[in-house]
């Protein structure tokens, strides 16, 4: 017996689209690589898993970039740092140029395992070997198995040692905010 869906309530898609965004998410580019490198920013990503190691993104069915990452096997996750909103708004800028020409505008580096674009100066970078793709409604969620990441090193609250401290870009309430380590609690 298959699962069914609830019966669609009548909704305002603006409503439901408000009450997700009263969730803050982190904000991230996208890559692929290949003959038509493309980038995205997508702020739908999170860790799934550290045996694999595994992550998600969640890519629009519209977005040219699901064109780009179904067939591709490798993807690229950059986590952007809250002094690269510039880089994020122009992933999300539909007029930016194709290909390869969409990243002369902001520092890149082919990753070290699979070649695909990563941001530089991001918190984080993962690449990923594609693992599996699922329909999620109006979007496809792609799980991908971590092959290859970096990190700056990183000056945790309290450490003495030298490092960076950057804050987070984040996305909350359909803005970008930032978020750094002042407000960081105990570990969990």
């Amino acid at each position: 017996m298959g699962l069914s869906l609830p019966r669609r309530r009548d909704t305002d898609a603006k409503e439901l689209r408000r009450a997700f965004a009263e969730f803050a998410t982190g904000v991230t580019v996208v890559t692929v690589g290949g003959p038509s490198p493309r980038g995205m920013t997508a702020n739908s990503f999170t860790s799934v898993s550290m045996g694999p190691p595994l992550l998600l993104v969640c890519v629009n069915n519209e977005a040219v970039m699901r064109q780009a990452l179904l067939p591709a096997r490798h993807f690229g996750v950059s986590v952007l740092s809250a002094a690269q909103e510039a880089v994020a708004r122009h992933f999300a800028d539909d007029s930016r140029p194709a290909g390869l020409q969409q990243f002369d505008a902001v520092g890149w580096s082919p990753g070290t395992t699979t070649s695909v674009p990563l941001i530089d100066g991001a918190l984080a970078r993962f690449e990923c070997e594609k693992w599996r793709a699922y329909d999620g409604g109006d979007h496809t969620i792609l799980v991908g198995a971590v092959v290859g990441w970096n990190r700056p090193p990183v000056m945790d609250a309290g450490s003495t040692e030298p490092g960076t401290s950057e804050d987070a870009l984040l996305y909350f309430r359909g803005r970008f905010r930032e978020h750094g380590l002042g407000a960081e609690g105990p570990p969990l």
